[in-house]
């Protein structure tokens, strides 16, 4: 590695500076199709840059000048995701616009079906080498791969396809369509209209309101797509790219370029002037949000200059120096075994370093592979340039600094760090804020400048881009000298596997590292932020499915009313003896041609008959009704900034007619922060608190809760305080966090220090050392010196948390493992392997190497029923019991339970190990199945160490809001993952079951069907005497009222799966109807949604589902109503979600108060905009009575006209959204109002009638 800066690089860096251009439509090539490029950047500056010049893209090697003249006349990348055809065509294009357009779409290749997507080919790129003749087409010699652009386009419309576009999808509304049909009828004089320009008045106006916010929506949409494609990043250039080829720009593209420049430059000049407020309202927030998010926290393997500016490399690309780096003390040799510490023995002697490394051990891969070839002369033409996003290909080497965004998804070469992690925030992608590690490929840490990467070859092989934003399978292939040092030796092939932990996601932000050098695998709309960006699925309220009936009746209505008209006109021309026959003269020729005419004037005469103004009307009133849930202060909560958000706006009404709602526990009842409370150690329990599930316990029992509760609480504090006393007596512990200390047992801390005994003492001091050592914590410091840390999961931070408070405090990850400060001893611990945690696995592992003795050991920590299935049979039958009624007892006192455990491993067994795991994890096909199989075969034959109990505290406000919501009427159903018992205890801490409520607990024996169809049989003959027939079922649907009986249900996960994979959902919907509460135990994310489709679908009711966590979107997005907390778990659920807020108390206001209102509000606007088109219409019908319906107008054509949208439009909107028939107080007193959304009764079809 150079210590110094070359000449040419310092001219590479000097290509960093911000340079003014001559041109702005000609910033990053001719593909530039925005008309905004030269948007407001970094604090409202507008910053331009210069062209990028095309001799930036040369080879750095010579090539083929065949191939460079062909690559120069066909373009291999994809426009919008579009593969042009040798023929020109673009087939993807044509499909999509057939899409849009049914008459297209039976002329166009049909998109091939979802198993043919799913199952695209692995991609290879290659870097600084020629692609193999397999990867070329032999009639171009172009590469066969064809790469889409990282350009990213969200629009809807272009300025070429507005007009008709939009005019097609708005006349997909048939109340359009009718009034355009009545407009040109109107053209037609023989129709009596006086004025035909005045008929299309109301149509144009609708058409054209609405043309104006889908333009206003589009713009914002275009402006957020050109400030992301013009986003400044860094590029490896002057070295050839193999796998893209030259973009020509068409004809076609170049007249579309200048329409899109010319309209788009008329429409930011009208929305400049229109919205110049609003823009810098929006800046303003915008900055004050960046100024709180570019944040930075020191850790010990990397400093970040907070001064120095993301376009300054005063670095030389090279990673921090020493003084910078090696900030933590010198590392302490301790003098005892590390699965037995004696704290008597320690000292302060800090003379002695020690390092894991010395142990040595097997390493799947050589620390000297590398890709770089010591051994070739750069010609030192590469550099880093800055461009825009739009201008990153496929198999790109990118530069990001410190505070910026990854603009595709892209391996991790190497970064500024000396042990190749960095640290990125995931808020974009997953809503979550903690910090996250990533780590550098081994073979490429030492690509550090720009001539290193002329040094290196390699090719990369990835799977297919698909949606998973947690899983990545790759490989990097290079070939190597056998020795390095001989520049004649021979070449060896060499790989190494690629997972989630090197792959950095577009739209993630680097934090606390100077910068990254990436390789681009994934780009523009193949990326997973945009693969993942689809749209949720659309919902529309009850009210509006069923006004598109009413419209329809409305319809039939006019039709009977013109055809009687025209039947007694037509009768009326054809008498004789009349005055008409000898002083009038007929409009037809004949009398039946007279009543034809006369049925068309008719019913261009009523037509106010449909309300044209309906639809919009609507839209307005829902709007102003987001907007007062969104501004309603009852609903802000403080403590994470966040405001009720409705993030869809048309199903308000939905919220006044909810039955049932179907929630999660951990997060959403629960804070989701998790508080150590007890362990068991050796099967000794430890760990003094007083949970919320106890105080249910206590009130199921019917005891004085409040003074028993009280003595406890007294108990734990005085035990607290002797806890205190004996640590700071034994070793002064400045990482203990007083103020926040859980965990309570002074006789713990006897046994740390030997009171219980030498075997009690070494099993404690090993299970806390295990608590310190088996997780995927980050370390950081706060400004008072102490440790805290970051972690992916509450539960791991809490047992680190405390591991820390009682002596073994974890300083600092390292590139090989951790240093933990054991009871004033600096050691670090070597991390062979780490096997992580998931949903299926339920458990996760590290293999470390103890310093002292060199022995591998395997610690695991998972759910007590993983853990106990793998643990060995000799010698452990004491433990096991004890350990388990240990753990019981937690559950009962609605504890989270994990259990601890680990293996000595030998080391010849850990290097066979290790060679099939490296091979598992080299694998491109079922990556993940084959690592599942070699974790399993190392996760056997465990030792059992104890097990740990966290409590998770229910949040402020829920017992009182589920009592709240069960008075309205509605049913509460809890689905959770915790056992039986501990979800019992805590429906009975938040009110969801009461004292005089008998369980019916679903738990098989045996998991077959016809076990469970017995006990829902049994269930439903014994207590409510029904059989579970269709009969029962279509009577159960009618009846919306809360059961009579006091019964709650509560079902674990296997009986669940077993009666949704039967024919048994019937049964268990007409049991679960007959209860008050439902509590759904153990359940799956997918068995949560499936529980919801059921009831939504078997009852017909309206359902909510709340969640705060990703395994909840399923089930948010199947209910009709889905509602996100924006909680710790990230915002998944949130951003899935079509309303969110901070806790779970707000629900009552939403549902009680605005959902109530809305409800009310829109079924009166709704019933009075038809009465009073009726009224006006019916009028016209009996001034024809008196004239033998000849089409004479009452009033004014203009009043018939403009009768809905202008004379009588505002009175029904503003009573959709400011009408009260009672204030919020009251109807959050009495929640028995809510009773008429539940059975319905504000709109009805009578009602309409």
């Amino acid at each position: 590695m150079t210590g110094y800066v070359t000449e040419k690089e310092q001219e590479d860096e000097s290509n960093r500076g911000v340079i003014y251009p001559e041109d702005h439509h000609h910033v990053g090539g001719d593909d530039d199709e925005t008309p905004f490029p030269d948007l407001n950047r970094d604090h409202g500056e507008r910053v331009a840059f210069q062209e990028v010049s095309k001799e930036s893209a040369g080879s750095g090697s010579s090539g083929d000048t065949t191939l460079a003249n062909q690559r120069q006349k066909r373009t291999k990348r994809l426009r919008f995701g579009t593969i042009r055809k040798k023929s020109g065509h673009s087939k993807h294009r044509l499909r999509k616009i057939g899409h849009h357009v049914p008459v297209l779409s039976n002329f166009v290749d049909k998109s091939p079906p979802d198993d043919e997507k799913s199952s695209k080919p692995e991609r290879h790129l290659y870097f600084n080498q020629k692609l193999p003749p397999e990867d070329l087409d032999p009639e171009t010699g172009m590469p066969k791969a064809e790469y889409p652009r990282n350009k990213i386009r969200t629009t809807i419309y272009t300025p070429l396809t507005f007009v008709p576009l939009n005019l097609y999808y708005q006349f997909h509304n048939i109340a359009n369509i009718y009034f355009l049909f009545i407009v040109i009828l109107s053209a037609f004089k023989i129709f009596g209209v006086p004025d035909a320009g005045l008929a299309a008045v109301p149509i144009i106006v609708i058409v054209v309101i609405t043309a104006i916010k889908d333009a206003i929506e589009d713009y914002r949409r275009m402006a957020l797509d050109s400030e992301l494609n013009n986003t400044i990043t860094h590029h490896l250039v002057n070295l050839n790219n193999p796998n893209v080829v030259e973009d020509n720009v068409s004809t076609w593209r170049k007249f579309k370029k200048a329409n899109t420049r010319f309209w788009g430059g008329i429409a930011k000049a009208i929305m400049k002037f229109i919205m110049t407020k609003i823009f810098k309202q929006e800046v303003e927030e915008k900055q004050k949000a960046e100024d709180v998010d570019l944040h930075t926290i020191a850790t010990n393997t990397t400093a970040v200059s907070h001064n120095s500016s993301h376009y300054e490399d005063n670095a030389n690309l090279q990673p921090l120096s020493e003084s910078v780096t090696n900030q933590s003390r010198p590392l302490q040799q301790v003098p005892t075994h590390y699965s037995a510490v004696d704290p008597n023995t320690v000292t302060n002697d800090s003379s002695t370093n020690v390092s894991s490394l010395e142990a040595g051990g097997p390493s799947p891969f050589a620390k000297d592979d590398s890709v770089i070839d010591p051994f070739v002369e750069p010609p030192r033409d590469a550099k880093f340039k800055r461009c825009f996003w739009k201008q990153v290909n496929c198999g790109d080497i990118i530069k990001v600094y410190c505070d910026e965004e990854f603009p595709a998804d892209m391996v991790v070469l190497s970064t500024s760090d000396q042990d190749g992690a960095c640290y990125i925030e995931t808020r974009n992608l997953d809503g979550e804020t903690n910090l996250k590690v990533r780590q550098a490929l081994r073979a490429t840490s030492g690509i550090n400048h720009s001539s290193d990467c002329e040094k290196a070859q390699f090719q990369i092989e990835a799977e297919a881009p698909h949606t998973g934003l947690y899983t990545f399978n790759g490989v990097i292939k290079w070939k190597q000298r056998v020795d390095n040092r001989d520049a004649n030796s021979e070449m060896a092939d060499r790989s190494e596997p690629i997972s989630i932990n090197n792959l950095l996601l577009r739209g993630c932000t680097l934090r606390n590292t100077k910068w990254v050098i990436g390789y681009a695998v994934y780009t523009g709309p193949e990326t997973r932020v945009m693969l993942n960006s689809g749209s949720k699925p659309a919902k529309r309220s009850r009210i509006m499915r069923e006004l598109n009936i009413n419209v329809i009746l409305n319809f039939v209505f006019l039709l009977v009313l013109a055809l009687a008209a025209g039947i007694v006109n037509g009768v009326y021309w054809d008498k004789t003896a009349s005055s008409a026959y000898f002083f009038e003269d007929e409009i037809g020729s004949t009398s039946a041609v007279t009543g034809i005419i006369t049925f068309w004037a008719i019913v261009i005469l009523l037509q106010n008959l449909i309300p044209i103004s309906l639809y919009i009307s609507i839209e307005i009133i829902k709007t102003v009704q987001a907007f007062f849930i969104w501004s309603d202060t009852y609903m802000y909560y403080d403590v994470v900034d966040y405001a009720c958000t409705p993030k869809s706006w048309s199903i308000s009404d939905d919220l006044g007619q909810v039955e049932y709602i179907f929630s999660d526990k951990t997060g959403t009842l629960t804070q989701n922060v998790m508080e150590f409370r007890k362990c068991t150690i050796n099967g000794v329990p430890y760990g003094k608190a007083f949970t919320e599930a106890q105080l249910g316990m206590l009130k199921r029992e019917g005891n004085d809760t409040d003074a028993i509760a009280a003595k406890a609480r007294k108990d734990v504090a005085d035990d607290l305080e002797v806890m205190i006393q004996k640590l700071k007596q034994h070793y002064d512990n400045a990482q203990m966090d007083e103020e926040h200390l859980n965990f309570v047992s002074s006789r713990l801390v006897d046994d740390i220090y030997g009171k219980g005994g030498k075997e009690q003492q070494e099993a404690t001091n090993h299970f806390l050392l295990s608590l310190a050592l088996c997780h995927s914590v980050l370390p950081e410091a706060n400004e008072e010196g102490r440790m805290v840390y970051k972690a992916q999961s509450p539960d791991e931070e809490a047992l680190v948390d405390t591991a820390r408070d009682l002596g073994y405090s974890l300083l600092d990850r390292t590139r090989n493992g951790v240093v933990i400060d054991v009871l004033g001893q600096r050691v670090e611990f070597e991390v062979l392997c780490t096997l992580e945690f998931n949903s299926s696995r339920k458990r996760m592992s590290v293999i470390v190497r103890m310093p002292e003795t060199g022995k591998i050991l395997l610690i695991c920590k998972g759910a007590d029923s993983i853990v106990y299935s793998r643990l060995t049979d000799e010698g452990q039958d004491a433990i096991k019991q004890k350990t388990a009624e240990d753990l019981e007892e937690f559950a009962n006192e609605g504890l989270r339970t994990l259990c601890i455990a680990q293996r000595e491993l030998s080391e010849e067994y850990y290097r066979d190990w290790a060679v099939r795991n490296q091979r598992a994890s080299e694998a491109l096909v079922n990556r993940e199945g084959e690592m599942e199989k070699v974790a399993d075969e190392i996760e056997r034959e465990l030792t059992l160490l104890g097990g740990t109990a966290i409590e998770d505290r229910l949040q402020d406000g829920v017992p009182a809001a589920i009592s709240l919501l069960g008075q309205a009427g509605i049913k509460i159903w809890v689905l959770t993952g915790d056992k039986v018992e501990t979800a019992i205890n805590i429906g009975y801490s938040c009110n969801l079951l009461q004292n005089d409520m008998d369980l019916l607990v679903l738990q098989l024996e045996e998991n077959t069907a016809e076990e469970a169809d017995r006990l829902l049989t049994d269930y439903l003959h014994r207590y409510f005497g029904m059989t579970g027939s269709d009969e029962e079922l279509a009577e159960a649907k009618k009846i919306h009222a809360p059961p009579e009986s006091k019964f709650a249900v509560v079902i674990d996960g296997d009986a669940l799966a077993v009666i949704l994979k039967h024919d048994l959902k019937q049964k268990f919907v007409l049991l679960c109807k007959q209860c008050r509460s439902v509590l759904c135990c153990r359940v799956s994310p997918s068995q949560k949604a499936a529980v919801v489709e059921v009831v939504k679908t078997k009852l017909d009711v309206m359902t909510l589902s709340i969640g705060d966590g990703a395994n909840d979107v399923a089930m948010i997005q199947k209910a009709d109503v889905g509602v996100g907390i924006a909680g710790v778990e990230g915002r998944q659920a949130v951003m899935s979600s079509d309303y969110a807020f901070g806790q779970f108390r707000f629900l009552t206001r939403l549902l009680l108060v605005h959902g109530r209102w809305a409800y009310r509000r829109l079924a009166e606007m709704t019933a009075n905009l038809f009465y009073k088109n009726v009224v006006f219409t019916l009028t016209l019908f009996w001034y024809g009575v008196h004239n033998n319906f000849d089409s004479s107008y009452l009033f004014d054509y203009t009043y018939i006209t403009l009768f809905n949208l202008a004379f009588t439009s505002l009175p029904v909107i503003f009573m959709g959204f400011l009408d009260q028939d009672v204030s919020d107080k009251v109807s959050i007193a009495v929640p028995e109002l809510y009773h008429r959304g539940i059975f319905r009764k504000e709109w009805t079809q009578l009602k309409f009638w």
